[in-house]
């Protein structure tokens, strides 16, 4: 079955199957951005981070030069937030160079910083999509062709025609810093524009039915992809319950085999900004089986780990065994100091480990990687300093932070 990654993260097998330890780098404890990103911007061989409106020059990212102008005041994470929700690199125009995407608010526009290749000037900012809903948007090849698309919704703006539908955005490769063309899903209806607003929380995409189609996941069900996309229409909806009754919805909602039956499965968190987190099982009848791995209380607790606000997560092979993991963790102070589930308890980051018995079924083992980090809105893991094994790279009110892998 074909595996959803998420473009142009490089969640590569490690050269070990020993379990990882990490070196923790921090670039800056100032609030930037609730997300980062890497890439060789400035061709010297070395991956660079990018977070906000900065790069850190690799491999020991002590300098720090500014693509683009910052904001007037700094942000305060107590109080504040940053119009850098999330980040992420790619090689939209194909000159050999990388740009840098940010999603810059929930219900705000989509831009793609072009890279000037090494000349001194200011990137310059292309405004891409006008209106881009969800808080969990990211880049991901819907279509087949091998380039990313924006999977997102939108709701208003620019585009009044497609309030409240789900969908996502195709670049236009010709012209790769035009305007994104939006393609719906589902219908403009009343309850729709809803449902599906800026601040809508669980969105994913991955080949639910084994079709060799990658589909689209909120927490009440997936999207099938039909054969033929040339027209827009509606996707036939399988109503699957990736949340309990009565919660907001997680962040990433993942895709992928985890008991190694043939089946895809759905990972997620339940609520962004409080507990939950589990997997479910697709059984032969194309239903789910609940397993549940961490919630509240202690006896929902079974591993012993216990923190809020899954914000983000993402597949990585972590420890080089050929099985993705799963990389998440804390968000710090989403919505401040005083407000959601345990703000202030420690920010940890952690992996996953999805360990097979090689009889169907599967469990998930926390390691921790840090508890004075956490994630933002995105955690990237991917290999940094090619060394072929998996680093993690973090954005977020705690500040801008590396784990390379030992």
């Amino acid at each position: 079955m074909k595996l959803a990654l998420v473009l142009p993260l490089a969640a590569a097998l490690s050269v070990s199957a020993a379990e990882p330890t990490f070196k923790k780098y921090t670039l800056t404890q100032e609030f930037v951005a609730e997300g980062a990103h890497f890439a060789d911007f400035d061709h010297d061989g070395h991956n660079d981070i990018c977070a906000g409106p900065y790069i850190w020059k690799g491999p020991e990212f002590k300098e720090r030069i500014t693509f683009t102008k910052p904001a007037e005041k700094p942000y305060d994470p107590g109080k504040g937030y940053s119009d850098y929700f999330l980040t992420y690199t790619h090689d939209f125009n194909s000159d050999g160079w990388h740009d840098i995407l940010v999603f810059s608010w929930p219900g705000k526009e989509t831009w793609v910083f072009e890279n000037p290749q090494n000349k001194a000037a200011e990137w310059t900012r292309h405004t891409i999509f006008d209106v881009t809903d969800n808080e969990s948007p990211t880049l991901g090849d819907m279509n087949g062709d091998g380039k990313p698309e924006l999977i997102c919704h939108t709701s208003s703006g620019s585009q009044p025609s497609t309030g409240g539908r789900l969908g996502y955005a195709e670049i236009d490769w010709a012209n790769p810093f035009a305007k994104a063309r939006f393609r719906p899903i589902t219908p403009v209806t009343a309850e729709n524009d809803k449902k599906y607003f800026r601040y809508t929380h669980g969105y994913g995409f991955g080949d639910v039915n084994g079709d060799g189609r990658n589909d689209l996941l909120t927490k009440e069900g997936w999207f099938e992809q039909p054969a033929d996309t040339k027209e827009d229409k509606d996707w036939a909806f399988h109503a699957a319950a990736f949340a309990p009754e009565g919660e907001r919805g997680g962040s990433f909602i993942l895709v992928y085999d985890v008991n190694q039956d043939g089946r895809n499965d759905v990972i997620t968190s339940y609520n962004a900004h409080g507990f939950g987190f589990g997997w479910y099982e697709q059984n032969k009848d194309g239903t789910f089986t609940t397993h549940k791995l961490m919630g509240a209380t202690a006896e929902e607790n079974k591993q012993g780990v216990k923190f809020s606000q899954l914000h983000a997560m993402q597949l990585a092979d972590m420890n080089g065994d050929g099985v993705m993991d799963v990389v998440t963790g804390k968000r710090r102070w989403a919505h401040g100091p005083l407000k959601d589930d345990e703000p202030n308890a420690a920010p940890v980051l952690y992996w996953w480990e999805i360990k097979r018995d090689g009889k169907g079924g599967a469990e998930f083992i926390p390691h921790l990687i840090d508890d004075a980090s956490g994630v933002g809105t995105e955690v990237t893991p991917g290999d940094v300093n090619k060394d072929g094994k998996i680093d993690v790279v973090i954005g977020n009110k705690m500040g801008v932070f590396v784990f390379l892998q030992e």
